[in-house]
């Protein structure tokens, strides 16, 4: 386990300490003030609970049943109640890390003071983090509306000792047995405690704040694959200019631009326009990337903002409120954090859709400008990188229907009471698998260009310095350069891997110092 320590206090956390318990396993610890503060509403709570006025998620039931005031007899079997029914999931399990970071970001809210939950709950969630212990989480069963309902539930159910868990070895086995094993005491539940540890954007937020990281070092090595096509292509720098970034002052534009100048310094492949054939300009997929990868980092920029604002939430129905006020609201809703997945899924559909095209004419001989036909060592007896753009096309498909917004339907829940939700979760469960596409894409392009640019050397052309510090490091990781067929799954996982580790940035970095 990291020995990183996450402190948990009043004013929520940091989109850098959800990634470090999501996945780095930090541990996680409760301030004093969290400590202070949720004994402080507690004793709000309990005094609402003993007088004889109903008050929703304190002496009532849910959703549509809110009518019914539950006598104080009945209310600790109303909180198991909730937990155990609204823990409906069905579906293949979630991955650990989202798992990890919706209970860490529930946990958030609960110590902010505005949920009336009792410190030692508090406490129990923290110690199942810090044992390893990750609940059964299922795909389906969120509407991300009055929460994700259904994947908190499967976690408070794994307070209460119910269900099944994952252990820190990988092995899933009943929850009580796991808690027993650590030393852990589940809850009992009392007023308002189920509803508390239900109610909250936690796992759409978890999955924006971790794709956010990921898309971050996707679109910086995008801009370096780019380049490198650019070159591999005998294209020109010029169009990367400051000056011409600057009249339409896009910052992510004119970073993306940037990126790929400092790439391509020093080379001797760019700007050969006139060598083989005619041509005033590149093609749009080369000479429009900026434009492209710059209006997906102001989209990162954004929902970045979205996100940040969101972790400062405490997002619960009803609240604790100073003063004493117990006040019901609509801060569940998902749909600032559904908007925004759903634009990151567009932003890297368009991103893998230009960087396929780039990808295409490197492989076409009447557009590459000299290369052979494919990148293949003896066209016609070798096929090339052929099925490589297949396969990047057919990513990029996919990628086009991921785009499709999810938050722009709603499907009315609870007899009516929940008629307008968010579909948040799902706007984030496809954000991820496009999230891994993108990877996919960025890797063939990298996988052709690096090929090409070493074909230009054969002709007796020489790259930039950085352009040659990714090929030798890619190389290095195991992806072989021009020659014969091969079996060429290997290469393009190995390639994918580089890309992911975010071995390609690592490499260029030395030479062009830290990009965008």
């Amino acid at each position: 386990m990291d020995m990183h320590t996450v402190v948990l206090g009043t004013s929520g956390t940091t989109a850098r300490d959800v990634i470090a318990v999501a996945r780095g396993n930090a541990r996680v610890e409760l301030s004093g003030d969290a400590v202070e503060a949720l004994a402080a509403a507690r004793e709000i709570v309990d005094a609402l609970a003993a007088k004889p006025e109903p008050v929703y998620g304190v002496s009532t039931g849910f959703g549509a049943l809110a009518t019914r005031h539950i006598s104080p007899e009945l209310r600790a079997r109303l909180q198991r109640n909730i937990v155990r029914s609204h823990a409906a999931g069905m579906g293949p399990r979630v991955e650990r890390e989202v798992v990890r970071a919706l209970m860490f970001l529930r946990l958030k809210t609960v110590a902010s003071g505005h949920t009336g939950v009792r410190p030692e709950v508090a406490q129990t969630m923290a110690d199942v983090l810090n044992a390893g212990i990750t609940p059964v989480v299922h795909e389906y069963g969120s509407l991300g509306c009055s929460g994700d309902l259904a994947p908190l539930s499967h976690c408070a159910l794994t307070l209460m000792g119910e269900g099944d868990a994952e252990g820190p070895d990988g092995t899933v086995r009943p929850a009580g047995e796991l808690l027993a094993a650590h030393g852990i005491t589940p809850v009992e539940l009392r007023e308002k405690e189920g509803l508390a540890l239900l109610n909250g954007t936690d796992g759409m937020l978890g999955m924006l704040i971790m794709a956010l990281a990921d898309l971050g070092a996707l679109y910086t090595s995008a801009d370096i694959t780019a380049a490198l096509s650019l070159e591999a292509l005998l294209g020109t720098d010029k169009v990367l200019a400051p000056e011409l970034h600057a009249i339409r002052p896009h910052p992510g534009q004119g970073a993306s631009a940037d990126n790929m100048l400092r790439v391509l310094a020093g080379s001797g492949l760019t700007g050969h326009h006139q060598d083989d054939a005619p041509r005033v300009q590149d093609a749009y997929s080369v000479r429009c990337a900026p434009q492209v990868n710059g209006a997906g980092r102001d989209t990162l920029a954004y929902a970045a903002t979205v996100a940040d604002r969101e972790l400062a939430a405490a997002v619960d129905n009803p609240v604790v409120l100073p003063g004493g006020r117990v006040e019901s609201n609509g801060n569940f809703h998902g749909a600032p954090v559904a908007y925004v997945l759903d634009f990151l899924a567009i932003a890297a559909a368009d991103l893998g859709s230009i960087t396929e095209r780039r990808t295409d004419r490197l492989l076409d001989k009447n557009r590459s400008h000299g290369l052979p036909p494919f990148l293949a060592d003896d066209a016609g007896v070798d096929s090339g990188l052929m099925i490589a753009q297949y396969t990047q096309a057919a990513l990029v498909g996919e990628m086009k229907r991921l785009a499709v917004p999810a938050s722009a339907d709603s499907i009315p829940s609870s007899a009516m009471q929940e008629d307008h939700v968010s579909m948040g979760w799902s706007a984030a469960r496809k954000l991820r698998t496009a999230v891994d596409n993108l990877a996919r894409i960025v890797a063939v392009e990298l996988y052709a260009a690096t090929r090409a640019v070493e074909l230009r050397v054969q002709q007796g052309l020489t790259p930039a310095p950085a352009t040659r510090a990714a090929v030798e490091a890619l190389r290095a990781a195991g992806v072989e350069g021009p020659g014969p067929d091969r079996f060429l799954s290997p290469d393009l996982a190995a390639a994918e891997a580089f890309v992911r580790s975010g071995g390609l940035i690592a490499a260029v970095e030395p030479v062009t110092g830290p990009l965008a």
